[in-house]
């Protein structure tokens, strides 16, 4: 064990440097591009990039392959503008329009988020995937901050592949071959009871019909499991019964919240960062108001979303591996005092 560790200066003991984590290499590189994670099943910040020049292909193909690995890719100290960050995540993909976002009036596939006092966010405070009411979700978000509060504001993700490989292998087999209902439900609330209003609703309801996707779906470039099922869209499990649906769903909703699989981010100005969403849930925690949140997003059309028949317990890969290999803690067995006698 004293090998673990060294003193520093001031005679504090600290972990020596390591070179790899749960078998995978903390820092790697790649088209010029450093990559380092910064989360044990999420999250990594990309250097040796500037976003305002063109991507070019080695480039692109690192990007593309750290994010399935990661899940969510930090930039930092990236002065991009609107066109920079449209430029840059067209190359991953076609930009969608967000059917019910603040979009720019002039470039629809262009989200901004300016949030005060006068303009509180709406139902960002939930844990979702984005969009999954859609027949085909998108496959990844990039968000940049240009203005942030000076406390609060924060965004947390969960790894929902950390969170399949987390329940137990009799749920993990239970829930593979589920089909669960999404719907664009939060949605619902922009619109009162006027004539006018229900109208518009059922029209939405014409291009947005409730869709159906399965409980565990395999990422397109990993094979991973995905537990994909999310409180904002989520309503319901097709074919069970409503009640056991709910408490079901209860349960897949509660994997997101578990710290281990989390990674929450404090954003600074001209931060970008480009998420996974085959893969991940992420979170606005709410908690800067009155203070001024100004956001510029685009989205990159995803593709079908493809489910598995059944898990495999030999095969999945399981979240307490994270005490895989470690000794047998040194703590020993507390020993009850010995029964008082009569």
């Amino acid at each position: 064990r004293s090998e673990a560790i060294r003193p520093t200066q001031g005679g504090l003991r600290v972990n020596k440097p390591v070179g790899s984590f749960q078998g995978r290499p903390i820092v790697s590189q790649q088209a010029g591009l450093t990559i380092t994670r910064v989360g044990a099943y999420l999250g990594a910040e990309v250097t040796g990039i500037d976003l305002r020049k063109p991507l070019s292909d080695e480039q692109h193909g690192a990007v593309e392959t750290a994010l399935a690995e990661n899940e969510l890719l930090i930039f930092r100290n990236q002065d991009i503008s609107s066109q920079n960050l449209m430029d840059f995540g067209s190359r991953f993909g076609e930009l969608t329009v967000h059917p019910f976002a603040p979009r720019d009036k002039d470039i629809s596939v262009l989200i901004k988020f300016r949030n005060d006092e006068t303009n509180p966010p709406f139902r960002t405070d939930v844990w979702h995937s984005d969009e999954t009411f859609r027949k085909e979700p998108p496959k990844a978000t990039l968000l940049v901050a240009k203005e942030v509060p000076a406390i609060g504001g924060d965004t947390m993700f969960a790894s929902m592949s950390a969170a399949f490989d987390g329940l137990s292998d009799r749920m993990q087999q239970f829930v593979s071959g589920l089909e669960a209902v999404h719907d664009w439900k939060p949605f619902r609330e922009l619109f009162d009871d006027s004539e006018g209003d229900r109208q518009n609703v059922l029209r939405w309801e014409e291009i947005y019909p409730p869709a159906v996707h399965p409980v565990v779906r395999v990422h397109p470039v990993t094979g991973r499991k995905v537990l994909f099922v999310n409180p904002q869209f989520t309503v319901g499990i097709r074919n069970m019964d409503e009640r056991e649906g709910r408490a079901l769903l209860e349960t897949l909703f509660q994997q997101a919240q578990v710290p281990e699989y989390q990674f929450r981010h404090h954003w600074t100005p001209n931060t970008l960062i480009m998420w996974d969403n085959r893969s991940t849930q992420h979170y606005a925690v709410n908690d800067y108001f009155p203070q001024r949140r100004y956001m510029e997003r685009v989205t990159v059309k995803g593709g079908s979303v493809d489910g598995v028949e059944r898990a495999d317990p030999e095969s999945t890969r399981k979240a307490i591996r994270r005490t895989t290999g470690k000794p047998k803690s040194a703590h020993g067995k507390p020993q009850a005092p010995e029964r008082a006698k009569a």
